[in-house]
């Protein structure tokens, strides 16, 4: 069990005009990562919400979760989130108190998966992978421009 807060994000402190005055990335540090160019296949049958997991994810060009060695944290993370939405439909219809409780122990298992992943603003912060930046207004009409 983690004990204290969890880490702000860079780009918080960023945006708060670092409050706590500490040391933050140098902003010329941070790169663009490469995009995914193919969403690998499953090796396992996935529910249509961990379809939809599994594939946003790889879509979304997260260069630092590697087919080869993340595909089975991902696999299994995507199992966990079908898992979960049968698993909350029963506690909305039946609401028994241990499904309530194994609702809320899987809550914890894929938000711990998440992070093993990079896949929280703090946690990519920590990997030192990216940084979220918002576009100014030239960079967003050149990328519609591009589009």
């Amino acid at each position: 069990m983690k004990a204290g807060r969890p880490p702000k994000p860079v780009e918080l402190k960023r945006a708060l005009g670092n409050p706590g005055k500490r040391a933050l990335p140098d902003e010329r540090t941070i790169v663009a990562l490469p995009m995914i160019t193919q969403i690998p296949d499953t090796t396992r049958p996935l529910g249509s919400h961990g379809k939809q997991f599994w594939d946003r994810v790889w879509a979304m060009g997260s260069s630092w979760i590697s087919s080869n060695t993340d595909y089975e944290t991902m696999l299994m993370t995507a199992e966990m989130v079908d898992e979960r939405w049968n698993l909350r439909v029963k506690v909305m219809t039946e609401g028994q108190p241990r499904d309530r409780r194994a609702l809320r122990d899987l809550d914890r298992a894929i938000q711990s998966q998440l992070a093993s992943l990079g896949l929280t603003p703090a946690d990519r912060s920590r990997l030192g992978v990216a940084e979220v930046k918002k576009l100014s207004k030239i960079a967003e009409l050149r990328n519609m421009r591009n589009e």
